[in-house]
């Protein structure tokens, strides 16, 4: 309700634990939002990977497929239940991950497709796995790719590694702090460098979207006025 009275942003959801969701509260709740910011609100949404989330509501993890497969169908429930409403309140989709099998889901579902941290990892450099999994999308999307905006899911900014918390990175991927400040989603350097950074993966991957976590607004904002 706070976010309706600020007129022209868009407010999400980054991103809903699909395998614990009951789709009929989800899609109530996702339509009352939409309709509550006058269709400013992106409904984003992924697979799950904290295991002590399945746990607090007594549901089992199961393998990455499963989680996968769980969150098309939440899916797929959730956007019949919008389509039904007289007045659709459907809104753009928006779906995180980084494994194949995710990514493809969200090239022929999804009107954003954020690419989480494990996006990063691979063989070969970070930004080589990273160029991999841009392929997977436009190969998976086809046409439809110039439709879709695609995300960077940002887990730190800072001018040196020692300004940037690490932490989220080396449990997600096993990797080091040294490998892990290397990764495209984490932004280390100047802000006119973290910019020129950015502005690359623009022009050479399409991407056009930036979030990052709520610590790291402050040291953001002095790279924005630089993209534009």
């Amino acid at each position: 309700m706070a976010a309706a009275d600020v007129g022209g942003l868009r407010l999400g959801t980054y991103v809903i634990n699909a395998g614990v969701a009951e789709p009929a509260y989800l899609a109530q709740n996702v339509a009352d939002v939409h309709r509550l910011t006058e269709r400013r609100f992106e409904f984003g949404i992924g697979a799950g990977y904290v295991e002590a989330e399945f746990a607090a509501v007594g549901k089992s993890f199961g393998t990455p497929g499963a989680r996968v497969s769980r969150l098309a169908e939440v899916l797929a429930d959730v956007r019949e239940r919008l389509t039904a409403e007289p007045d659709l309140p459907v809104p753009p989709i928006m779906i995180a991950g980084g494994g194949r099998r995710m990514l493809e889901l969200a090239a022929h579902e999804a009107n954003i497709i954020s690419f989480s941290i494990l996006a990063n990892i691979g063989p070969g450099e970070p930004e080589d796995a990273f160029a991999d999994r841009i392929d997977w999308v436009r190969s998976a999307a086809g046409e439809r790719i110039q439709d879709i905006e695609l995300n960077l899911f940002v887990a730190g900014v800072g001018t040196t590694a020692s300004d940037v918390d690490l932490t989220l990175g080396t449990s997600m991927s096993g990797r080091s702090p040294d490998e892990v400040a290397k990764l495209p989603a984490f932004l280390v350097g100047s802000p006119a460098a973290i910019a020129e950074c950015l502005l690359r993966y623009r022009a050479q991957f399409g991407v056009t979207y930036i979030s990052v976590l709520e610590q790291d607004m402050h040291a953001f904002a002095k790279v924005i006025p630089l993209l534009r």
